[in-house]
């Protein structure tokens, strides 16, 4: 009864022989639909004469069809009312911005256009003013807990953090910031846009914060390529849902297992004008650092301003510990109490003289100097605790980075420090690395995803390597000097 079958369906740009066959094509393979949601322009600059048979009723759209506004002055001739109105049988504008509620009591929200500068905002845009009433409205509906359906024309911008990758688009530049405004406050389930010509279904994204709120529903993004492009990219989507308000509470907020922080959390932070301290201003003043030969611990100065002048110079390289190793699990030099868990080849240790209380270092316990001499068994395992130790932070609401530097040490040591997520884009991240290296003249490449360490740095080379959350790696093949703190620093 309650479960309602829709389609949703990108640029139409006025080829609705195409559109409408390819849904009669659906409906005569896997049965009836109840609507069809369409995204982005309906209309294009060719749509006179096929819309001509529509609008006279000579041809018929098979189900439902409901449209949003124009996104540029050429289509706007076709809206003849801009609050809304049936175009053709079958075929209806929602209008500029509202809430539409099926009979079933499923609710969609949409928002016609492109993002205007100006206000007014001329008739194919919306204004900050638009969404900003649009929200108000509401969210002011007493138990609002977020819409089942969102449609907008532009992609929310920034839809692309904490996600798989959405090709070609850049997410950061792409779309609109008032579109993920109003997604961050109508939590819909699904949210469909388009204009961008490409196909990009997104993880689901949490509107909780774990931890510190009680779960609710995620949100799904899916941005919809024009109808019959020539590249066969996908512009209908099909999909099953049940109102959010017969839905049993506990079976609406379930967590799929690939779900992933909110996008828009740091935009909207930004928003409200909050901005925290950049992380280094959090850090502890007093960090020690301690030398392989256990003189007594140097204390870093506390304005922080000399990167690590003062840590001790290291043991040249032997490939067996000739004398005590700090590191090696078997040596009394290891101090125990920092040893936060031991498995068969690796242990996890607190970072003496972290960045943050949560620093840890990945070690294994034979003495390996770098990981391009780890054994394959040694690496599955080292493995196993970036997959944990992602987990927990995440769990958290942070991020990892991990860093080795294969120069000056003699036994391996995975730094691996946790970033809030809201502080900081994997990006922002990785942007930093990039600066900080170009402005020491030190050329860090980013190696592919899947490609692993031992194929760009033969066993014995020095070098300096990152590794984020995403997978994605950075590295330098060290010749010559090299800044022993630069991982640190950055």
């Amino acid at each position: 009864g309650a479960l309602s079958r829709r389609l949703a369906c990108g640029d139409a740009e006025g080829r609705l022989e195409a559109l409408f066959g390819r849904v009669r094509a659906i409906q005569a393979k896997s049965g009836r639909f109840d609507m069809l949601l369409c995204v982005g322009s309906f209309f294009g600059s060719t749509s006179e004469a096929e819309w001509a048979e529509y609008r006279t009723g000579a041809k018929k759209a098979p189900i439902p069809t409901y449209v949003l506004g124009a996104n540029d002055q050429g289509t706007t001739s076709y809206f003849p009312d801009v609050s809304g109105c049936e175009l053709a049988e079958n075929i209806t504008y929602l209008g500029r911005r509202g809430l539409y509620s099926g009979a079933s009591g499923l609710q969609i929200a949409y928002l016609s256009g492109t993002e205007s500068r100006d206000e007014p905002a001329p008739a194919y845009s919306f204004s900050a003013k638009d969404v900003a009433e649009l929200k108000t409205s509401l969210l002011s509906a007493p138990g609002f807990k977020g819409v089942d359906i969102l449609l907008t024309s532009p992609w929310p911008r920034d839809v692309g953090t904490f996600a798989n990758s959405a090709g070609e688009i850049d997410t950061k530049k792409c779309g609109s910031k008032l579109v993920s405004d109003l997604a961050a406050s109508l939590k819909p389930r699904y949210h469909f846009a388009a204009l961008e010509k490409a196909y990009y279904e997104r993880l689901p994204y949490r509107n909780h914060t774990v931890l510190q709120e009680a779960p609710q529903h995620v949100s799904r993004f899916i941005a919809l390529a024009d109808v019959g492009n020539t590249s066969k990219k996908k512009y209908l989507y099909a999909f099953s849902i049940v109102p959010m308000n017969l839905m049993d509470p506990a079976e609406l907020v379930k967590q799929p297992q690939d779900v992933t922080e909110n996008p828009y959390r740091r935009s909207r932070k930004e928003a409200q004008k909050t901005k925290a301290p950049p992380c280094a201003e959090e850090e502890p003043a007093c960090q020690f650092f301690f030398d392989l030969n256990k003189h007594q611990g140097k204390k870093r100065p506390s304005d922080g301003k000399e990167t690590g002048k003062s840590q001790p110079k290291q043991a040249k390289k032997p490939p067996q510990p000739t004398g005590p190793c700090w590191f090696c699990l078997a040596s009394p030099e290891v101090e125990k109490h920092l040893v936060v868990s031991i498995g068969t080849h690796c242990y996890l240790a607190l970072a003496k003289g972290g960045l943050l209380p949560d620093h840890v270092l990945i070690l294994p316990i034979g003495h390996y100097q770098s990981v391009v001499d780890l054994s394959s068994e040694v690496v599955e395992e080292v493995t196993k605790y970036k997959s944990a130790l992602k987990e927990f932070f995440r769990s958290k609401g942070k991020r990892y980075v991990l860093f080795e530097r294969n120069y000056r040490s003699q036994h391996l040591q995975l730094q691996v420090i946790p970033v809030p997520l809201d502080r900081c884009t994997s990006e922002d991240i990785k942007e930093s690395f990039i600066a900080q290296a170009q402005e020491q003249q030190i050329e860090l490449l980013e190696i592919p995803e899947h490609s692993d360490i031992t194929q760009v740095a033969p066993p014995g080379t020095p070098y300096f390597y990152v590794e984020l959350d995403t997978g994605e790696k950075l590295f330098h093949r060290i010749r010559g000097r090299f800044p022993l703190q630069f991982g640190r620093s950055v």
